[in-house]
């Protein structure tokens, strides 16, 4: 993988925890540090994972000052679909085949009422926030985003481009790289 950051490219596969988001994280930071006006290239293929490491990526992603470009290959599920839509306008993309699945938080609880009605209460809360990323990354309302998101919703590629999660579906590199060099 060292010979792919060389080439500004980061890949996110398997489910979306603390170690790697961390790694991401640094890999995000060492990129804009060698060169802030140079796109970093982010790779998906995850099944998504926990919230607040997910968050922690796409805070990163937005901090930073160069532009970040995602690809979906294979799928991007849940925290995963969320890091898509993060990336560059114009520049989020998936392949034909790729698997897009958007969904509310999900978390189970258990001990005291108390405990367990301040856990939903906090739930909701960041079921808000999400949505509100969702809004701003693909222009829908947030009417649409809560009804979309109501239970898990799986897209192809071009159901995801044509539900403004992602820019273009592409099949070459040199699609990509055409897009980008327009954007």
């Amino acid at each position: 993988f060292s010979r792919l950051l060389k080439e500004r490219i980061i890949f996110i596969t398997g489910p979306v925890e603390d170690g790697m988001a961390t790694l991401v994280c640094a890999q995000l930071l060492f990129l804009e540090a060698e060169n802030p006006k140079k796109e970093i290239n982010l790779y998906i293929n995850s099944p998504g994972g926990v919230v607040t490491s997910g968050m922690a990526i796409y805070d990163t992603m937005q901090f930073i000052k160069p532009a970040v470009s995602t690809l979906c290959i294979g799928q991007a599920a849940s925290m995963g679909s969320l890091l898509l839509t993060a990336g560059h306008k114009d520049m989020r993309f998936a392949t034909p085949n790729a698997r897009i699945m958007v969904h509310q938080p999900s978390g189970g609880f258990q001990g005291q009422a108390s405990d367990i009605e301040r856990h939903a209460q906090d739930i909701i809360k960041l079921k808000r926030r999400l949505n509100e990323v969702y809004v701003k990354h693909t222009g829908k309302s947030y009417e649409e985003i809560e009804r979309t998101l109501d239970r898990d919703h799986f897209m192809t590629a071009d159901e995801a481009r044509d539900f403004g999660l992602i820019d273009k579906v592409i099949s070459s590199r040199e699609a990509a790289e055409a897009t980008t060099a327009s954007a």
